[in-house]
């Protein structure tokens, strides 16, 4: 069997585009809770975009577009009433908020680290819950980032 992964040097990430990240994901799910649309299927999605370079997307067999990568919110957070609540694994929110931006951060890392930073690298990023199999958006909140 063929190794597929790609032989590249991981760039982390600098400590203003985390915050930069850190502040844009907390807002959009605290507006998932307050809305009151957390639900155990809620997926937190993200896509790269680099001027200039053409990726292709896949998709689903449902036919709508894959994200580069997605974290299923459920596994660090549920929803009590308006307010994110971490789940019992976990003995805080801070505790749970730091798990979630580990495994963010190092799966950004891995889609942006084959780019030169220098081109402006746009985040945008989905919240929400997708109406399944035809995988449309049922609730979603969006935003876009461009790294610094």
């Amino acid at each position: 069997m063929r190794d597929h992964t790609p032989d590249f040097n991981m760039q982390e990430l600098s400590a203003e585009n985390k915050e930069l990240i850190g502040k844009t994901v907390r807002r959009i799910l605290v507006c998932l809770a307050d809305d009151r649309q957390l639900t155990s299927d809620s997926l937190l999605e993200f896509w790269v975009e680099v001027p200039g370079v053409k990726r292709p997307r896949g998709t689903y067999r449902g036919g709508f577009l894959m994200p580069d990568s997605f974290i299923a919110i459920a596994d660090y957070f549920q929803a009590d009433m308006a307010t994110l609540v971490p789940v019992p694994s976990f003995s805080d929110a801070e505790s749970a908020w730091n798990e979630l931006f580990d495994e963010l951060y190092y799966q950004i890392e891995i889609f942006t680290s084959q780019i030169d930073c220098s081109k402006g690298i746009t985040l945008e990023f989905w919240t929400g819950h997708r109406n399944r199999p035809e995988g449309e958006w049922v609730y979603a909140v969006d935003t876009k980032v461009e790294l610094m």
